[in-house]
């Protein structure tokens, strides 16, 4: 009892600016967030191996994506996997009774140990909670710890990427008449996504396409 009393005086601070949040976030950093989504989710959502993009990586996305990856804000992914969806699903691209899987892109075991958390896992969980898909998170396991890909150009992240991904032993798991959307916290070349869709494709897994919470924004020099 005490402690809900407690509860309902002493609110809980936001982690991004430390003003008083009633869920995760408070008013003002959801607010800023909101204006960094895309107008329109579906406009990379075409060709052979289209993209579903929330917002643009700049800004306060792209500080927030920092907080939650680096500093440990774990509950962050919550509402990022819960406007994620709801922007899936209000895009009407795919039906709730569709058979999909999402599968997020895994890290290293050595790097998750360091970090504590797979961010992009704790996005798709809400991301499932709330799409009633399917989640796998071990159909696909990173065999080899890269460099990290910040500077470097496309065929460098081709080369550092070259042999870092396998299927996993929950393949056998998968269900057949399941179609999967790889999941990315960010799509920056579409190098990563794509050596997981190559090895889901060698195995005769249907890919619908990637779903990412944000891009970055290209600006002209």
């Amino acid at each position: 009892m005490l402690k809900k009393i407690l509860s309902l005086f002493l609110k809980p601070n936001c982690p991004l600016c430390q003003r008083a949040a009633d869920n995760i976030l408070c008013q003002f950093c959801r607010a800023n967030l909101q204006q960094c989504r895309l107008n329109n989710c579906r406009e990379y959502w075409q060709g052979d191996f289209p993209v579903f993009i929330w917002g643009n990586y700049d800004d306060y996305l792209k500080r927030t994506i920092a907080a939650f990856k680096y500093k440990g804000n774990q509950e962050i992914g919550e509402i990022l996997g819960e406007w994620l969806a709801k922007a899936w699903l209000n895009s009407g691209l795919y039906s709730r009774n569709q058979k999909i899987t999402v599968v997020p892109i895994p890290l290293h075991p050595i790097k998750q140990k360091q970090r504590g958390f797979n961010q992009v896992e704790l996005i798709a969980k809400r991301f499932c909670q709330i799409t009633k898909y399917n989640l796998q998170c071990n159909l696909i396991k990173r065999v080899r710890n890269t460099d990290a890909m910040f500077g470097l150009n496309q065929i460098q992240r081709a080369k550092n990427l070259d042999g870092a991904f396998s299927l996993a032993q929950d393949y056998s798991k998968f269900q057949s008449n399941s179609s999967v959307l790889i999941m990315d916290d960010i799509h920056t070349t579409g190098t990563t996504v794509n050596q997981v869709r190559q090895i889901l494709l060698a195995h005769q897994i249907k890919v619908l396409g990637v779903v990412a919470m944000a891009k970055p924004v290209w600006k002209e020099k």
